[in-house]
């Protein structure tokens, strides 16, 4: 896992004040949610025509329930966020541990818990820590055991010597005609 330096901003969050900037961002994401409820609203009125459609559309969100759940990270792998929202109020969201801020990738806004105005921008934050602790790293294995060593049986020790044997006459002959040459 790589390391990640984790950033704050605005700390301490009790004491923030909303900039400009904040406040531009907040309407920002405020107008395509607007857009969004019009046409939730209007599904759901054709949903309540249709009942078919609504089981449809249940179907579906239990599929794709279950296949995010196969691929939902574990705990120590999710590092926790004190935030305060763009209403003013502190609560905690939770990101991937690789992320070094939780406005790094959406979503930079959220439900507040509290008021529950939604989106309110995360306008400040600061890291708390990770979700729970790594688990600790295997045992390593210890190195396989040596092969058991096999005393040669005597038809092997007899084969053996007798290639020895006769490589000894080989060397002695080689030897002798060297010898001769000389």
């Amino acid at each position: 896992m790589t390391e990640v330096e984790y950033e704050s901003r605005g700390v301490p969050l009790e004491d923030y004040q909303l900039t400009r900037r904040d406040h531009r961002n907040q309407k920002q994401i405020e107008a395509p949610n607007r857009w969004g409820e019009e046409r939730a609203k209007e599904a759901r009125a054709r949903e309540q025509a249709d009942p078919e459609i609504t089981r449809r559309k249940h179907e579906a969100f239990r599929q794709a329930w279950e296949l995010l759940q196969k691929f939902k990270k574990p705990e120590h792998e999710i590092m926790r966020w004190r935030v305060r929202l763009y209403c003013g109020h502190i609560t905690e969201t939770r990101r991937h541990r690789e992320v070094a801020t939780p406005t790094t990738h959406s979503p930079y806004s959220m439900r507040c818990p509290e008021c529950e105005k939604d989106p309110s921008m995360i306008v400040a934050y600061e890291p708390i820590g990770l979700a729970a602790e790594p688990p600790p790293p295997p045992p390593k294995a210890a190195p396989p055991p040596p092969p058991p060593t096999r005393n040669p049986t005597r038809a092997q020790l007899e084969r053996r010597i007798a290639a020895l044997e006769e490589e000894n006459r080989h060397l002695r002959s080689q030897e002798a005609a060297e010898d001769q040459d000389f």
